[in-house]
């Protein structure tokens, strides 16, 4: 026990020494700073071991084993309230481990290439490392505060890594949005935590789920849609999304890390962590459906009318989180832990994919410059690319196999997850008397699947087919297609392996009617279902062979219809004539989606400008008249009575004298009386 305990530390402990060793030695040792391979390799192995580690455990594992708990030492001990820095190895850990680490090496790879001329390198490293420790404490915690150490530790990288050219002020402010808008969401996890406890005295994991009769119905509902409210922050649902697309600004390969792969997948695995309370408050079950579901339309409809490549990808990312909470609130669990590890490959594949294409488009703007040519023109704009598939092969390549994926088709990844939440949806509407609900919801999650194959095709084929448009758009940077090249190893590496997983990937959850329907007997080709039965109190399938096959064969469909459509559309040059056509079609709401349903302005005027203007009117004058005068009144007096009582101290000995002597004559006359 004491050597797995050890060899299960290390999972912990090698991201925070890569962090410590790359911050503090590029800290005080300037020219540690420019050894780029080194503190790369650093950062890279302080993930790659660890991911090692995870796999041996998972190895060690079956679907049947106990939780294993590492406890490391007592954290806090205060009267009946104890936590300790103690690990939980669970089928569920484990997977998020490997995710975590896994995806995560590929970036720091990723990372060494993309960022090799940065001057801040040993610093983006050293944030980079301490990101994954602060989010493996998060999926490998067996408490919620530990859980919440984490949680807020991944506030704080992100934070930090998207305003890392802070230098910008937008990337300033977009930093700071994300870190806001991610604390309100805090809050409420935090007021959770305080009634869990006060209920059951304690925040340990097995000791919540094992005393659940113990919380009246109210007091869940409450905890439940708190706990929700704080997965709203972390995983970008509405009201509290908005903050995502501007965390575009980071590098990509923190939009890779924290917004496709990881950190906003936190509230998700939350959510299914407490799966048997949530199974508990099917009221606050619907409440996460609905607000899923329109998460991800909403996303879905804005993605559309982006230019921005990884805008696109960012609202894509928000209409995907939107996918896992559907069906977490439709009780498929399993099914939006499944689209979390599929969603990991894919979307990571296509931040990174589409960061090697702004390095390529950034490096024609920079031979421009050097041929003497002043032009300037945005690297992430997709109208300024097309033809990118001649002189970037690989790229092109994985991400056409992500974009297949994400878009539905079969048999890659996203086409077996995606169905399995769409068919959890459907088959929650026939659950103990089911409602109608589930079933608009199902109607429209199949609207928003059919926008994700149409927006993220028009982007693939946008950006690599057709012929580069940068000449015509702008005329000095004709023959500007030579200084297009594909990027080195360690970015096209990367993409390769996420492309091949989301090949494969999917297959970790094939549905078991496929099977059931020609051999009449209960199947087990779910890998993952099996894997995570214990932990995650999913609903049971109630529906029909017949109807899920019928559910399949509509998703199919209607992935397939969207990339037709899309290719009808824009597999040419003229992607800005598309883009009229349907704005014409929709009219004014196309221009509602294009300006993002004026969210921000909504909150600018409904939440920031009053709290400035409250703030500016009513508790500035209470800080200078109250709290300042109370603070100068105290100090006031403590300066007249000093200048009454210094005259007291005149340093002439016979007047202490002559006070001591009054003061004795006192006191006798006291005891006599």
């Amino acid at each position: 026990m004491e050597s797995a305990t050890a060899l299960f530390s290390l999972i912990i402990a090698l991201p925070l020494v890569g962090f410590l060793i790359n911050g503090l030695t590029g800290l005080f040792v300037e020219s540690y700073r420019n050894k780029r391979q080194l503190i790369g390799s650093i950062a890279s192995t302080a993930v790659f071991i660890p991911f090692v580690i995870a796999v041996y455990f998972f190895i060690n594992m079956n679907s049947g084993s106990e939780a294993l708990v590492y406890k490391l030492f007592t954290w806090i001990e205060a009267g009946t309230f104890s936590v300790d820095v103690a690990y939980r190895v669970d089928q569920l850990s484990v997977m998020m481990a490997m995710v975590v680490t896994g995806v995560g090496f590929l970036i720091h790879v990723y990372s060494m290439g993309y960022m090799s001329h940065d001057e801040g390198y040993w610093k983006f490293f050293a944030y980079l490392n301490l990101f994954i420790f602060a989010m493996l404490n998060l999926v490998l915690g067996n408490n919620l505060l530990l859980l919440f150490l984490g949680w807020e530790g991944v506030g704080v990288c992100s934070y930090l890594l998207i305003g890392f050219w802070y230098t910008d002020m937008a990337k300033s402010d977009a930093a700071k949005k994300a870190f806001i808008y991610n604390r309100i969401g805090d809050f409420a996890f935090l007021i959770a935590m305080f009634m869990i406890f006060q209920t059951v005295g304690s925040l340990n994991f097995d000791i919540i789920l094992g005393n659940l009769d113990s919380f009246t119905e109210g007091y869940m509902i409450a905890i439940g849609l708190l706990m929700f409210v704080g997965a709203t922050g972390k995983s970008a649902q509405i009201p509290l999304f908005v903050w995502l697309p501007d965390a575009m600004a980071g590098p990509t390969p923190v939009s890779a890390l924290i917004h496709a792969a990881t950190m906003v997948t936190s509230g998700i695995y939350l959510i299914s962590r407490m799966s048997p309370m949530y199974a508990m408050i099917p009221e606050v079950m619907i409440v996460i459906s609905i607000i899923g579901a329109l998460t991800a339309i909403v996303a879905a409809t804005i993605a559309i009318t982006q230019n921005d490549i990884k805008g696109v990808l960012a609202y894509s990312t928000v209409s995907q989180l939107g996918y896992m909470f559907l069906a977490l609130g439709a009780g498929g669990f399993t099914a939006a832990m499944f689209h979390v590890v599929t969603h990991a490959f894919f979307k990571a594949c296509l931040f990174l994919g589409s960061g090697s294409v702004i390095h390529a488009m950034e490096h024609v703007e920079h031979g421009l410059h050097k041929e003497g040519k002043d032009v300037h023109f945005d690297p992430q704009d997709m109208r300024f690319m097309g033809g990118l598939r001649k002189y970037m092969p690989s790229t092109y390549k994985t991400f056409l196999i992500a974009t297949v994926a994400i878009a539905g088709i079969p048999p890659l990844a996203g086409f077996f997850s995606k169905d399995e939440v769409l068919a959890m949806t459907m088959n929650a509407g026939f659950v103990d008397g089911g409602s109608w609900v589930y079933m608009m919801l199902w109607g429209v999650g199949i609207i928003t699947a059919f926008l994700t194959a149409f927006y993220m095709f028009r982007l693939t084929l946008t950006t690599f087919h057709g012929s580069f448009k940068l000449p015509s758009k702008i005329k000095e940077a004709v023959g500007s297609e030579k200084f297009l090249h594909e990027n080195p190893w360690t970015m096209t590496m990367p993409l390769w392996v996420l492309a091949g997983l989301a090949i494969v990937g999917g297959f970790l959850g094939v549905p078991n009617f496929i099977v059931e329907t020609f051999t009449h007997e209960p199947a087990h080709i779910n890998l993952l279902h099996d894997w995570l039965y214990k932990i995650n109190a999913d609903y049971s399938i109630v529906m029909s062979h017949a109807l899920e096959w019928g559910l399949m064969a509509v998703s199919i469909i209607i992935a397939v219809s969207g990339v037709w459509l899309a290719f009808r559309m824009y597999n040419n040059d003229q992607q800005e004539e598309s883009d009229a056509k349907i704005a014409s079609r929709f009219g004014g709401l196309y221009s509602v989606w294009k300006d993002k349903y004026n969210l921000d302005d909504v909150y600018e005027g409904l939440v920031a400008n009053p709290t400035v203007k409250f703030s500016d009117k009513v508790l500035a004058v209470f800080d200078m008249k109250v709290v300042d005068g109370i603070v100068n009144a105290i100090a006031g007096t403590v300066r007249l009575f000093g200048s009454l009582f210094r005259y007291l101290q005149t340093g002439v000995v016979s007047s202490y004298a002559l006070a001591f002597v009054i003061g004795v004559i006192v006191i006798l006359y006291l005891m006599i009386s």
